[in-house]
């Protein structure tokens, strides 16, 4: 039995197209804020700026603002 095997081909190499500003801005921003509003619970709901009553939200991020090093004692 004869195997026959195909010599490669040689390939173009592909260029890779910038991605432009104006698609990744609003992402960005996107993300920003998230992160700042993430950053906000995790450091600063509790006491006098809280926006949410209770203590729902300090125990849901009480090991976070820990490992943070935020203080909540």
């Amino acid at each position: 039995m004869a195997q026959s095997t195909a010599a490669p081909t040689p390939t173009t190499p592909q260029t890779l197209t910038p991605l432009p500003l104006r698609a990744i801005a609003p992402w960005a921003v996107f993300f920003g804020v998230l992160m700042l509003v993430l950053l906000y619970f995790v450091g600063a709901e509790q006491g006098a700026t809280a926006l949410v009553s209770g203590e729902g939200v300090h125990e849901w991020v009480h090991d976070a603002r820990h490992l943070l090093g935020f203080p909540c004692h």
